[in-house]
């Protein structure tokens, strides 16, 4: 399952790319767009809505198509955040993080890190950046590789890099 970021839907390019990447390992995809985007609204739920439709909506799947099936979840950039503040209450068995943005933009004062979102996940993590990322790009730990590829947040600039990256990655998941 993965969901979109912020300012976009599930057609983002990086997103897209992911998708084939795991139709290309015969995972099957669930592409889910928030209920503020559903509705037509540019600016996100609060942080405990958009949890609250992403557990819904894998709830609502493993009571029908997805049941029984290992679930991989993440996203570009909010999807991400959103996928792992939800990973261990959805009992996700990996995560894929497309263009996490470790630090929020801020015009005056520090920042907090939303490091500790990450450093939260128990189960293996992919995070592909863009190398130039204005948000920062997350350390690499134990369970979490973080693969820097050409470009900025959007991941636009080579796409064939983000699929190579997610499809190697999912190839060498225990699922």
């Amino acid at each position: 399952m993965l969901g979109h970021g912020a300012a976009g839907g599930v057609g983002a390019p990086d997103l897209v790319a992911a998708t084939e990447a795991a139709l290309a390992e015969s995972f099957s995809v669930a592409l889910v767009e928030q209920p503020y985007r559903v509705a037509g609204r540019r600016s996100p739920a609060p942080a405990h809505q958009l949890e609250a439709a992403w557990t819904a909506v894998i709830e609502h799947l493993r009571g029908g198509p997805l049941q029984g099936m290992s679930l991989v979840t993440g996203g570009r950039s909010l999807g991400a955040r959103v996928a792992c503040r939800t990973a261990e209450a959805t009992d996700a068995v990996a995560l894929l993080c497309l263009a996490f943005p470790l630090q929020p933009r801020r015009k005056t004062g520090a920042a907090p890190s939303r490091l500790p979102e990450l450093d939260a996940v128990t189960v293996p993590v992919l995070v592909v950046q863009g190398e130039r990322d204005p948000f920062g790009i997350p350390p690499g730990a134990a369970s979490r590789r973080v693969l820097r590829v050409a470009g900025d947040h959007g991941l636009k600039s080579d796409l064939p890099a983000v699929t190579n990256a997610v499809r190697t990655w999912l190839s060498h998941l225990d699922v």
